[in-house]
């Protein structure tokens, strides 16, 4: 008896097509940190900007000459780019250190705050997009539906405040500001291995009222960005568990006697989440975005924060580096889900070689 060759959802096209997403990372980043260069530039040099009137003309022109800004610009430009290719950053004028210092150092907060506010937009838009499905053109659908519409149109800063003034002033029960209590701050910085994340350090300290307090900290800055997400969410999954639900296998699973909670569940939750997928990685961006004003309002000590500190200074080396690093991440989040999209749906990466 022949048997039959089952085909890997793992070809060769499968590779061809990982590689040809993977190689618009590059020119997605080139032309973002080309773009931030000339922008920076338009402005003029951050040392005659910040020293005029403060030193003699002769010294900010020394300073000015020693710090390259009076080059041309397409020179400065090109000397950029070899010592980024070289991992080279330079140096924050502002904060006087280098910029991969910066990004190590306060890096990891944003990651942090990322991944809360992701835990907190998946545990509320998951629920509630399949309630509002269920519930179609029902009261817990209109409910949900405005609560939906609310988060997305309130601002994050605007949404923080309120939080703020909710739960750190008329009920204080949460802290309104960091990351943790200076009380606490010396422990976590002398555990034997930091990691910068607070939560894990905090769990290495071992002891549970640090834990509780950097949880504290944690929740309404999480709150503000991951409510922003979440709206999206429940939006995108009830609109594709509704047009799952439509469809001919669900209403033969109805007439067999399957409750209306295993078909969402069962039936029509999985067809209906590779939208989802792809569009989780556009929402990576966005709250990315949202994380700058997020830790600005909560003064959580992130990159968001340090970017918007570093703009107001004018610290060109600090805001490049930044940015360099967040459009990595937005983008290998992208590839990230592109492959996983294709690897579930063959369909993508057969619509892509069409073309």
């Amino acid at each position: 008896m022949e048997k039959k060759h089952i085909k890997s959802p793992l070809t060769n096209s499968f590779f061809r097509y990982c590689l040809v997403r993977f190689l618009f990372v590059i020119p997605t980043v080139l032309i973002l940190v080309t773009v931030v260069f000339f922008l920076t530039r338009l402005t003029g040099d951050p040392i005659t900007v910040a020293l005029s009137g403060k030193l003699p003309p002769a010294e900010i022109a020394a300073r000015v000459h020693q710090a390259g800004y009076d080059r041309p610009v397409i020179v400065q430009y090109i000397e950029y780019l070899g010592n980024l290719l070289q991992g080279d950053l330079g140096n924050s004028t502002s904060m006087s250190m280098p910029v991969t210092e910066i990004l190590k150092q306060y890096g990891a907060a944003t990651f942090e705050l990322a991944i809360l506010a992701t835990i907190v937009a998946l545990v509320v838009g998951i629920p509630l997009g399949k309630l509002a499905a269920r519930y179609r053109d029902r009261w817990p659908d209109v409910v949900i539906r405005l609560f939906s519409i609310v988060c997305y149109a309130t601002p994050v800063f605007f949404l923080g405040l309120v939080l703020k003034l909710i739960f750190s002033v008329y009920i204080p029960i949460l802290p309104s500001s960091g990351r943790v209590s200076a009380f606490y701050e010396a422990q976590l910085q002398s555990v034997p291995r930091p990691t910068g994340f607070n939560l894990i350090d905090a769990f290495q300290t071992g002891d549970t009222a640090i834990i509780v307090d950097v949880l504290q900290h944690a929740i309404l800055p999480a709150l503000a960005l991951g409510l922003l997400t979440a709206a999206t969410f429940i939006r995108l999954i009830r609109t594709n568990l509704i047009s799952t639900l439509s469809t001919d296998y669900v209403f033969a699973a109805r007439s067999k006697g399957v409750t209306e909670k295993q078909i969402v569940n069962k039936h029509a939750w999985k067809p209906a989440l590779m939208p989802i997928i792809t569009v989780m990685g556009m929402n990576i961006a966005m709250m990315l975005a949202g994380a700058i004003l997020t830790e600005t309002t909560f003064e959580w000590k992130g990159l968001g924060y340090q970017l918007s500190q570093v703009i107001k200074a004018r610290d060109f080396n600090a805001v490049q580096g930044i940015v360099i690093l967040i459009a990595v991440i937005v983008s290998l989040t992208n590839f990230i889900v592109d492959v996983a999209a294709a690897a579930i749906d063959p369909r993508i990466r057969q619509k892509e070689e069409s073309k």
